[in-house]
């Protein structure tokens, strides 16, 4: 009777590998048969340069504006810069589990908090793209923000919402504009500039800014230095202040991305400023305050002490290095002021 009961068990088993293995094997078989293989994966290879052409041209760099002085004659412009994502970033896809909230929340309980008191000590200002959901859910952030006259407060969407993905310009265009509503409600101001959830583009995002009276950008790449934003061949008057996944602390301190020491991530931090200083141009790095958990917050604070100790560094608002460069000549090429001084 045991020996039965034993074999029943083990054919259990292993039937229950069996069904495990097919249907693995199944799902298996059907995303190789989904996936795309060969010229039809590859759909560019096939355009013409007309259509390639077309492909990239709703948005492209303009000319660079770089000015030939910055303020004080600084050798560089650093703009520290802040993404309060919160509870944004899990409410704009339905996240609502207690976990996760919490996580994010820790921006407004002690992150931000931290981070104020630390740019008041060393006397440096900032820009806070800030999701309007993320300060509604926390009225007490803007005022902490503002409280010093410095800092500024820009748009990061209405709850984070990645515009690619939402691909809807009538959508896109209602929730920046309650965004604008609800930030210029409580701040006082009206917000210059945008940077998109998750730094993503739609077709319409550069129309969408333009229609609300946006002066600045700041969810592309191109280039390190300022620049125009093109479209279809126009300028759109906008400014690009660009950003780049290697200035930013949340792909490395996300949960998904997270090192056992922050360390060498603000070496990396460390070295874009050397080398655009080195350059006399142009800095923007993206912090999270939901992200800066103690360990990292003190090399955040040593990476900016450190800046300080260089002469001739202008920390600006990002409204304020636009509105500098809309004032002022600018060079013809990303490395005009250091090549002008060769």
């Amino acid at each position: 009777m045991k020996r039965s009961n034993a074999d029943s068990i083990l054919i259990k088993l292993l039937a229950l590998v069996w069904i495990t293995f097919g249907l693995n094997a199944k799902v298996h078989a059907q995303e190789k048969e989904k996936a795309k293989i060969g010229a039809e994966a590859l759909p560019g290879i096939n355009w013409s340069v007309d259509q390639l052409e077309q492909a990239v041209a709703p948005v492209r760099p303009g000319r660079v504006l770089l000015p030939q002085k910055w303020p004080h004659n600084a050798r560089i412009a650093v703009v520290l810069s802040f993404d309060i994502d919160n509870e944004s970033y899990p409410l704009s896809t339905g996240v609502t589990g207690p976990g996760p909230l919490s996580d994010a929340e820790y921006g407004a309980t002690e992150g931000l908090p931290r981070i104020i008191a630390m740019l008041d000590r060393l006397n440096v200002p900032a820009t806070f793209f800030t999701p309007a959901v993320s300060a509604i859910l926390a009225p007490e952030m803007v005022p902490q923000i503002l409280k010093s006259g410095k800092n500024e407060i820009a748009l990061h969407g209405w709850v984070h919402e990645s515009v690619d993905i939402l691909n809807d310009a009538g959508q896109e265009q209602r929730l920046l504009a309650q965004a604008i509503a609800y930030l210029t409600k409580v701040s006082g101001k009206k917000p210059l500039g945008s940077r998109t959830g998750s730094w993503a583009f739609s077709p319409y995002t550069l129309s969408v800014d333009q229609k609300l009276g946006l002066t600045y950008d700041s969810s592309l790449m191109a280039m390190d230095v300022p620049y125009e934003l093109m479209s279809n061949g126009k300028d759109t008057g906008i400014v690009e202040l660009p950003v780049t996944w290697v200035n930013d602390d949340g792909i490395f301190f996300g949960p998904a991305g997270d090192l056992p020491s922050p360390k060498l991530v603000f070496q990396v931090f460390r070295e874009e400023f050397d080398m655009a200083y080195r350059e006399r141009s142009f800095v923007m790095l993206t912090f999270h305050p939901n992200a800066e958990r103690r360990s990292r917050f003190l090399y955040l604070e040593q990476l900016i002490a450190y800046m300080k100790t260089k002469p001739d560094v202008w920390f600006a608002t990002a409204a304020e290095v636009v509105d500098w460069i809309k004032s002022n000549p600018t060079v013809d090429t990303p490395f005009g002021r250091m090549l002008d001084e060769q």
